[in-house]
């Protein structure tokens, strides 16, 4: 297959790791960096909105978010995030990955920021402004999804390119990581600057004014990331595989990969020119030519990315309910607002160093050896037994807290070390180049619907079955146990689903796609150019 293959693809298949795929790595995944933080750091910081916004004079407990603000201020960024995969992915197609990577970037930068200035007179408006600008953010963050993982893809040699593509996910992990740890310096910082009595001692004055400003510095910094690596975005070029493939440009192609490997190559418009117009390149993603080749690929990705991220993100925004719901954080009536905020990103920085950030980084390790088939089943299953051990002996947790962080941290783990990285290599390597971040982008958007049912399914299925033992204005739900069974089940259906996903390790992106099987003996008798060595 490597005969018929591009001079340029070639030299960048069998390029030794070099330096340029490093800051590729960093420059696509500090916006990953970026976008974990801004997703999840909103679950650190709804109690304290709950506090500020909706506190009733007399009420025995705190206030909390009422369930339809709760549930559009914890889904409307997926909203956002499922339309920016779709309209990104197909523009990044049409226009190049280039022209609209740094797009994204400016609309994660402007909305961080306009999030954390959402000034009104009413609650409701304040929250109404802040779901508008986290549609936004999330749009500009579901940019990057396809985009990151087609540039880096195509970047990539065959031999190292699933470490390379899950290298620029597990930024993610650090993403959680930083935003436990600047919820814990801000709020810690206030909590001393401000000191504040328990709810049931003051319940007007446990929350002090100032508490105002934690949640909107916290969510204000996801902008500093996004706006260090704007620069170096912008001054990378097109990938050969657009270039050459579908812009059709042998040329600009030739004389971009000599400037990042730092070889010459020689421009091939005549091969260019027959790949381009073979049959194996002219069919649309509607077409029956698509449905034969990769119809049930594309079924795979978007079944399992969609299953996926119904368990992960239920349990990673929600950790503050489960970790309520099993006695582990104290009631909110005996904290202060600012010392809980403190409490809740102390026990999901605890989550992320124990299972989240490892996890990541095991996948990174092991994906080109063990291959990416293999790590989603086995995090899938692993994810299913975890659950059901939470789940089956739920009441036996509540009194023995550490042995709950330990079987929690490890559902995280196996996520991680298995479908949550998966599900977003595979589809940047086995689609033809101008439909990759376009199906991509699919895939990701179908496991944001996933994320949605997540975040939406599990605020109302989690409340207890007992009426008096409800969340205020919630109707009562399965309860904690019964809602982890169930999440338990949807990852045994993953299962099921990876069997529809190939195995693309150590094979190029043309041999996987099938984009130069169709002219193969008419290149080899019209080409007499020697691959490039590299």
């Amino acid at each position: 297959m490597a005969k018929n293959q591009l001079g340029v693809l070639n030299a960048l298949d069998a390029a030794r790791t070099q330096w340029y795929h490093f800051t590729a790595i960093v420059i696509a995944g500090m916006g990953f960096f970026t976008d974990a933080y801004d997703l999840f750091s909103i679950s650190l910081i709804t109690k304290l909105l709950g506090r500020i916004y909706y506190h009733v004079e007399g009420d025995p407990k705190p206030g909390i978010l009422p369930p339809n603000v709760a549930a559009a201020v914890n889904g409307v960024a997926f909203c956002g995030t499922f339309a920016g995969q779709l309209f990104f992915g197909w523009l990044g197609d049409k226009l190049g990955r280039k022209r609209v990577y740094g797009l994204t970037l400016i609309l994660m930068v402007v909305c961080s920021i306009a999030s954390g200035i959402s000034f009104r007179k009413s609650p409701n408006s304040v929250m109404a402004t802040l779901c508008f600008f986290r549609f936004w953010l999330g749009f500009g963050i579901g940019g990057d999804y396809p985009l990151s993982a087609t540039i880096m893809s195509e970047y990539a040699n065959k031999k190292t390119r699933g470490a390379f593509i899950s290298a620029v996910f597990a930024m993610q992990g650090f993403g959680i990581l930083a935003g436990g740890i600047v919820a814990l310096i801000v709020s810690a910082a206030f909590d001393h600057a401000y000191k504040a009595p328990p709810y049931k001692i003051d319940a007007a004055g446990s929350t002090v004014p100032e508490a105002d400003y934690i949640w909107r510095i916290i969510l204000m910094f996801g902008a500093v990331p996004a706006l260090l690596t704007y620069y170096w975005r912008m001054k990378m070029p097109e990938t050969a595989r657009y270039t050459a493939l579908v812009a059709r440009n042998a040329k600009q192609a030739a004389a971009d990969m000599s400037k990042v490997l730092q070889v010459e190559l020689e421009v091939e418009e005549e091969k260019v020119e027959k790949i381009g117009t073979a049959p194996s390149n002219s069919f649309g993603l509607f077409s029956k030519e698509f449905a034969r080749r990769h119809g049930l690929h594309l079924v795979g990705t978007t079944t399992t990315w969609f299953l996926l991220d119904i368990a992960y993100y239920s349990s990673n925004l929600f950790q503050k309910d489960i970790f309520s719901a099993i006695g582990w954080l104290p009631k909110p009536e005996i904290m202060s607002a600012t010392h809980e905020v403190y409490r809740v990103a102390k026990a999901q920085t605890l989550i992320a160093l124990c299972g989240t950030v490892p996890g990541y980084w095991f996948t990174v390790a092991f994906i080109d050896y063990i291959g990416r088939f293999t790590i989603q089943l086995m995090g899938f299953f692993f994810m299913t037994v975890f659950m059901f051990a939470l789940a089956i002996p739920y009441h036996h947790w509540r009194s023995h807290h550490a042995g709950f962080l330990i079987m929690y941290s490890l559902t995280f783990f196996f996520a991680n070390f298995g479908p949550n990285a998966t599900t977003f290599v595979v589809p940047a390597e086995i689609f033809p180049a101008r439909l990759r971040s376009t199906c991509h982008g699919i895939s990701a958007a179908a496991g944001k619907a996933g994320a949605i049912v997540g975040a939406f399914g599990f605020l109302y299925a989690s409340q207890s079955t007992d009426p008096s033992k409800t969340d205020k204005g919630y109707k009562p739900g399965i309860g904690v146990k019964n809602s982890l069974l169930v999440l338990g089940a949807i990852n045994c259906l993953g299962m099921v689903c990876t069997l529809l996903v190939p195995e693309s390790k150590g094979k190029s992106l043309e041999e996987l796609t099938g984009e130069n099987e169709d002219h193969g003996n008419e290149i080899q008798q019209s080409s007499t150019t020697p691959t490039v060595p590299v």
